[in-house]
């Protein structure tokens, strides 16, 4: 059973923890979409360094308040786990604290949900002290509910997958050193929240796009073949936490680039309120790419989960383009469909570079659409104003008349307007 540890700390190659899952399949849901969904925890329980040895599934029509499966379904499990040496089981569904804890009882093993392993990955996988503030925040908030009995299969588990990154003092803690410690790591984050807004308003002079999208699409691979930046690209759920902030290189030096944290079906609500300030750079971004991996056989549900986290967030009504990445590895018939059934999305293979002056096109012809041509005369002892429009737009030509500098520059609409005030507060026109 994997040991705990704490960040950083070097240690030796671990055994990885057997894990059994556990799922529910609706009477009218398609056999395909539930192994789909428990392929994807299967890869999310390896992420966390355990391993798969078996898989319920339950046809139900109704989900049971106290134990979310079937009693019988229970008692079939609980005889599995000592032949498969399993230590551990995993729900695809978010438990309540009542079904986690009489699961667990009637188990007599630890038990965990989807949220609670993605929960898990991200402790493991922050490396930024933001990333760690903002896990740390994610499980306190999920822990608290579920304090009541849960100290006693802690001790017995002695860590393992759902118990990482929260630090051993945690674990013999009560609810209110619990409730202290959210109030101060909501202190923290309110900080590093401040810090990463000023950055954001210091950049503010180039276009921002920001790569949105499922987990494992091929974000980092992008913004390597934009920026040349170098990012770790895994082949793994959720290889990037922190955000990458890059400015284009070799034709897209006009955009800045931020590489976000993947989405997932079920994103824990805890994970989204505490990484609010990171998504937040999706929130100052000019246009989103939302970067699809097409060639994955559910790449349509993932779509839309994208889609609804966007909306939680309040960003549907940003410009977006749609991504189709890995393109190469679809057949032609497959391309041909999807370019009827989409026609505004691009087609590309970021780790081919192919597509890529399709897209800067096409980003192109969305700051043509989201920019203006302004004329302004300004006096010339009006330096601040001056240098303000050489900041934050594009100068396309300037010229002394009558006393005046008469600047011609393109800027973004709101930056414009913004502009503008100030050169009639200069006394310019």
């Amino acid at each position: 059973m994997i040991s705990p540890s704490r960040r950083g700390e070097s240690r030796p190659a671990p055994s990885r923890q057997r894990v059994v899952l556990a799922g529910i399949r609706a009477p009218q849901q398609p056999l395909t979409e539930v192994e789909e969904h428990l392929e994807e925890l299967s890869r999310l329980t390896e992420t966390a360094g355990g391993t798969v040895v078996g898989t319920f599934v339950q046809e139900r029509a109704r989900r049971a308040p106290a134990t979310l499966i079937g009693k019988g379904k229970v008692e079939e499990i609980a005889r599995a786990l000592a032949p498969l040496k399993a230590g551990l089981v995993i729900f695809d569904e978010d438990l309540t604290p009542v079904q986690n804890r009489n699961l667990e009882r009637m188990l007599e093993s630890p038990v965990l949900d989807r949220a609670g392993l993605i929960l898990d990955i991200f402790a493991v996988r922050a490396r930024s002290r933001e990333a760690k503030v903002q896990v740390d925040l994610a499980q306190m908030r999920y822990l608290l509910p579920r304090l009541a009995g849960r100290w006693t299969h802690l001790e017995r588990q002695a860590g393992g997958i759902g118990v990482r990154g929260v630090g051993e003092t945690q674990l013999e803690t009560d609810r209110r050193l619990i409730q202290k410690r959210i109030g101060h790591l909501e202190s923290q984050l309110e900080r590093i929240e401040g810090e990463r807004s000023l950055r954001r308003r210091r950049r503010g002079e180039t276009f921002q796009v920001a790569l949105v999208g499922y987990t494992n699409a091929g974000k980092s691979t992008l913004l390597n073949a934009l920026t040349g930046a170098g990012a770790r690209v895994e082949d793994r759920l959720f290889a990037t936490l922190d955000p990458l902030v890059r400015q284009g290189a070799k034709g897209w030096e006009r955009f800045l680039f931020i590489d976000t944290v993947g989405f997932i079906r079920k994103l824990p609500p805890q994970l989204v309120a505490s990484f609010r300030s990171t998504l937040e750079e999706a929130r100052e971004a000019d246009f989103l790419l939302h970067v699809v991996d097409v060639s994955h056989p559910g790449f349509e549900d993932q779509m839309k989960t994208t889609h609804r986290v966007l909306e939680e967030l309040q960003l549907e009504g940003r410009p977006i383009l749609t991504v189709l990445n890995k393109s190469d590895r679809l057949a032609p018939e497959e391309r041909e469909r999807l370019s009827h059934a989409a026609p505004d999305a691009i087609f590309i293979s970021a780790a081919r570079g192919e597509g890529l002056e399709d897209l800067r096109d096409r980003l192109r012809a969305l700051v043509e659409d989201e920019s203006v041509l302004v004329r302004a005369a300004v006096p010339q002892a009006a330096g601040q104003v001056i240098a303000r429009i050489h900041a934050v737009a594009e100068v396309i030509g300037s010229r002394v008349v009558d006393g005046r500098l008469v600047i011609r520059y393109r800027a973004r609409r709101k930056d414009a307007a913004a502009l503008n005030r100030l050169v009639r507060e200069a006394g310019g026109s």
